[in-house]
């Protein structure tokens, strides 16, 4: 007789099947719409500019066209040293005055000197005018009135623009620190300074001018190197879909290969550690440790140091150790696992179009990240500027007192405190909402979790419907039903947008207390309080555990989905007992698979780093001419590896999900069918004959 009559709901995928979770589906609906209109508020409040150009003391943007300030691109401080307070850099504003200015001063200059100057030779005003207030033009007006008024900065240092802002220009010479070969100043107000002191002003700005040097050498190399980088990453790809589809012909052969090529290839790399070690050990400076010398840019400094070596050495034995450990005692859990990835690689065969998915995934991935960081920005830039009282008086009481720019002359807070200002101190607001910006912020944060997470499921669900109508073919290839992908994915949205928005809310939430707790971690860096950081700890590495918990049964929850049409919660449930009754293959499948995965995308990344290492060395004697000059070489090399290790885990993510789709299938098919010719076994041979189960044996273990 015909095998599709003895169990109608068995040949394949349910086809009759119903919407699951509607009111999850509802709420998901609601709340992206929700998020359309926050994003929608967000782009009407927001503007990018606070964020993009810096604001002067009047609230205007340095550098905006079509303003007084369109030629003036970089803020200037008055008084750079009162920038050494702590709280300065929290909100990048110091108490001071700050205006646009077209460049930043190259010399030295007190307002007492210019004035004594500017009476011989008027080019002194003119040069010192440009960092004065906009319209102030009466150099004879007495010192202590300009200060007071804060029409003129007291000094100008020699200073260069960093982030549109200018900071004083330091060149450490000889271990000293100095700002154009000088290490002391005058302030203008009588007293000479070392330039230790600006140093204290701009503190934490000097390492992020270090920082932003490297940033433009990285620059300028993707620049040149971008054409070279991408040819790594086609590469990369070709050997990706090759090797996938070697594996249904040659998969025991190639992961004994990938094994010892492992083994070898550590054993080379201990080898040429010790090498390397032995050879330096006799050498004078080579026995400094790596925390002696510190943070350095060029990393081939580190690999003078005989310890760099050692360190790597001991690495590599103990992964060479643990290798070999795993072979010996799981030797006859391979040979499984390698029938099952024999069977994916066929099921991959006849069902090519899943291995382009990911683009898909990556495409949708990429417009949720869009969307929440412009969102984010535009939250972020939403507030109206806030103007504050800034006063030169030590004891005046209205100072850091919000006021308002235009009625701030008429009051009397001018008349209590002289020379007292309104200027801009940050964007913030008092509206309802302004007040909930943060927490639209964390709105922002939790639907872009689980957008993302839902994204992420409904390819889980549509590659495991596509992989299961594979199994579940009684003659594969000719049962396979037409589009297995499309039609799987039409099922997944149509009838199951609900559940795989539910498992995606539990996975958001565990997430977002993961992000909440990592926050509170860094803000209590500095805390001393051992208790609660040990709390704190503790919680992290719960919701950690909790996290893969749920990743792993989430998984396992969609491809019964996938296969029943059932909701989340039987789904899950069905999945669990399944896998709880099989929990040795469970384990083992699941860590070998992985392994031999993970095998196989350092195989493909390490491969594709080598060859572009030798490339971008200029080792390969043929395209020596073709290489560009650059900075540093690890930038695209590492580009490359990186690149290379992604696009290997995008093929093998769905490489993945097939095994675990075929391994529930194939301990389903074992429980449900005894290989009698009414309730025949739909595994293909190769697993029969792995695990000796003719068909008397798989009825015992039936009954058993």
């Amino acid at each position: 007789g015909e095998p599709h009559k003895f169990d109608p709901t068995f040949t394949g995928p349910v086809h009759n099947r119903g919407c699951t979770d509607v009111l999850c589906c509802v709420i998901f609906v609601i709340v992206i719409l929700g998020y359309i209109v926050l994003g929608t508020v967000a782009w009407i409040h927001g503007d990018p500019r606070k964020v993009v150009y810096p604001t002067d003391s009047y609230g205007q943007f340095c550098g905006q066209q079509e303003t007084p300030n369109a030629n003036k691109a970089i803020l200037f401080y008055f008084n750079i040293l009162q920038c050494a307070n702590p709280t300065v850099l929290i909100n990048l504003q110091c108490p001071t005055t700050q205006l646009c200015v077209s460049k930043c001063p190259d010399r030295f200059a007190t307002y007492i000197d210019m004035q004594y100057n500017y009476r011989r030779n008027k080019s002194y005003w003119e040069y010192y005018k440009q960092f004065c207030k906009p319209g102030f033009n009466n150099p004879d007006k007495p010192v202590s009135q300009v200060l007071r008024d804060e029409d003129c900065p007291s000094m100008i240092v020699p200073s260069r623009p960093f982030l549109q802002r200018c900071f004083p220009d330091f060149i450490t010479r000889n271990g000293t620190l100095t700002v154009a070969n000088q290490t002391s100043f005058k302030d203008g107000h009588g007293k000479t300074r070392s330039v230790i002191d600006l140093r204290a002003a701009a503190n934490g700005i000097t390492s992020l001018l270090d920082a932003k040097e490297v940033g433009t050498k990285i620059f300028e190399d993707y620049a040149s190197s971008w054409f070279w980088i991408l040819i790594g990453l086609v590469i990369s790809m070709l050997v990706s879909l090759i090797f996938i589809l070697l594996l249904r012909f040659t998969a025991g052969v190639l992961f004994w290969m990938v094994i010892f090529g492992a083994i070898v290839a550590v054993g080379y790399g201990i080898w040429h550690c010790y090498w390397e070690y032995s050879s330096l050990k006799g050498k004078p400076d080579s026995d400094m440790t790596i925390s002696d010398i510190g943070f350095q840019t060029d990393f081939r400094v580190y690999l003078q140091l005989s310890q760099t070596w050692l360190i790597f050495m001991i690495s590599l034995a103990v992964i060479e150790a643990i290798i070999i450990l795993v072979l010996i005692f799981l030797r006859n859990r391979v040979r499984i696992a390698i029938a099952l990835l024999k069977e994916g690689s066929k099921a991959i065969g006849c069902i090519m179009s899943t291995l382009f998915y990911p683009i898909i995934t990556f495409l949708l991935l990429a417009l949720c990240i869009a969307y929440w960081a412009v969102t984010a920005v535009f939250l972020a830039s939403s507030g109206d500027a806030v103007y504050k009282v800034m006063s030169t008086l030590p004891d005046c009481k209205y100072t850091n007192l919000t006021c308002d720019l235009e009625t701030f002359s008429q009051s009397n807070v001018t008349k209590l405190c002289p020379g007292s200002q309104c200027t801009f101190a940050f964007y913030g607001g008092e509206s309802l909402y302004h007040r909930y910006i943060f927490v639209l912020q964390l709105c922002n944060l939790l639907v872009f979790l689980w957008l993302v997470n839902f994204t992420i499921a409904l390819g889980q669900c549509t590659l495991a419907g596509a992989f299961a109508s594979y199994y579940w073919a009684l003659r594969k290839p000719e049962d396979i039903p037409p589009c297995p992908l499309a039609s799987s994915f039409g099922r997944a949205l149509r009838y199951h947008t609900g559940s795989l928005a539910f498992g995606a809310l539990i996975l958001s939430i565990v997430q977002f207390i993961r992000i909440i707790l990592e926050y509170l971690d860094h803000k209590l860096k500095g805390a001393h309080n051992a208790c609660a950081r040990f709390l704190l700890c503790c919680l992290k590495c719960c919701f950690w555990c909790l996290e893969h918990f749920i990743k792993f049964m989430n998984r396992n929850a969609y491809i019964m989905i996938s296969i029943y049409g059932k909701n989340f919660c039987a789904s899950a449930r069905d999945a669990f007992f399944l896998l709880m009754r099989n929990v040795m293959r469970v384990a083992v499948l699941d860590k070998v698979t992985d392994f031999l995965l993970f095998l196989g995308k350092l195989l493909i990344s390490g491969s594709v780093g080598v060859l572009a290492f030798f490339f971008f060395t200029r080792q390969i004697p043929v395209i020596q001419e073709e290489v560009p000059s650059l900075n540093y070489y690890w930038v695209p090399l590492l580009t490359v590896i990186f690149g290379s290790y992604m696009i290997a885990h995008g093929f093998f993510n769905v490489y993945a999900m097939c095994v675990d789709t075929l391994f529930l299938c194939f301990c389903e098919d074992l429980e449900r069918n005894d290989g009698s010719p009414s309730k025949p076994y739909y595994m293909p041979q190769g697993l029969h004959r792995i695990l000796n189960k003719n068909d008397q044996a798989g009825k015992k273990y039936a009954v058993s």
